[in-house]
């Protein structure tokens, strides 16, 4: 079986190992399975699609939405890099799964308006399918509503004209859509549990996401959540593609 490809761009050693270890937790790979390049470390080698079954975006730090002129000389190259990447991706219709910063980036890609209009705090919200999502291959078997994870600044205004809208939240009326017969994207985090959500909410006290004074009651908030259904998306990523 060709290896999937995780491309992560978290600096932070324990976010990234942490994001990791959740996808690998969650799709049911080896390492050997899933490959993972920090896109932040340095340049995005030359992708051969071929090689792999399919692709993985993790989330980010990073806001598609900010203006140019805030955005660090790492960000502004990885969103190049990943664009250039996207281009071939979404005119091949190649197996792809964006995970949070997956929406601000294929939204963005495929002409869709990505703002802070419908920012999620941290949190478990109740996500529930559209027609198309329950009709959608990849999401056979899901309930028609289930909790998931999220925590983001900015999220998809209005859907790329190409997309096909799968999910949606009362917060949020945008948190999965699909681009062609393989492309997805999700604002919720198919990839973590509650450990791995702790362990962001620490790494990230300091990045906007909430008041560094509330970071205790915050976890208090979330260790509760029972979060169960969405990591079974990425298992039916890597069963069909795979």
């Amino acid at each position: 079986m060709r290896p999937f490809l995780l491309l992560s761009t978290r600096a932070e050693d324990v976010a990234a190992d942490d994001e990791y270890a959740g996808f690998l937790r969650a799709t049911g790979l080896a390492e050997r399975e899933l490959r993972r390049i920090r896109v932040e470390a340095g340049p995005l080698p030359d992708v051969d699609l071929d090689a792999y079954a399919g692709i993985l975006l993790g989330g980010s730090p990073f806001t598609t939405s900010d203006p140019v002129e805030a955005k660090s000389a790492v960000q502004r190259r990885v969103e190049r890099e990943l664009g250039l990447l996207l281009d071939r991706v979404v005119a091949r219709d190649f197996p792809f799964l964006g995970a949070c910063y997956g929406i601000g980036t294929l939204g963005t890609h495929q002409g869709g308006v990505v703002d802070r209009t419908y920012g999620e705090p941290i949190s478990a919200v109740r996500v529930e399918l559209t027609p198309d999502g329950r009709d959608d291959p990849l999401l056979a078997g899901m309930p028609p509503a289930f909790d998931a994870f999220v925590g983001h600044k900015e999220a998809c205004r209005v859907l790329p004209p190409s997309a096909v809208l799968l999910a949606g939240s009362a917060g949020c009326p945008v948190q999965m859509f699909r681009v062609g017969s393989n492309v997805y994207a999700t604002q919720f985090h198919p990839e973590l549990d509650v450990a791995g959500l702790v362990t962001r909410i620490h790494v990230y006290r300091d990045a906007g996401y909430f008041p560094p004074s509330e970071l205790e009651a915050l976890v208090a908030r979330v260790t509760p959540s029972v979060v169960t259904e969405p990591a079974r998306l990425l298992a039916s990523f890597v069963a069909r593609f795979g």
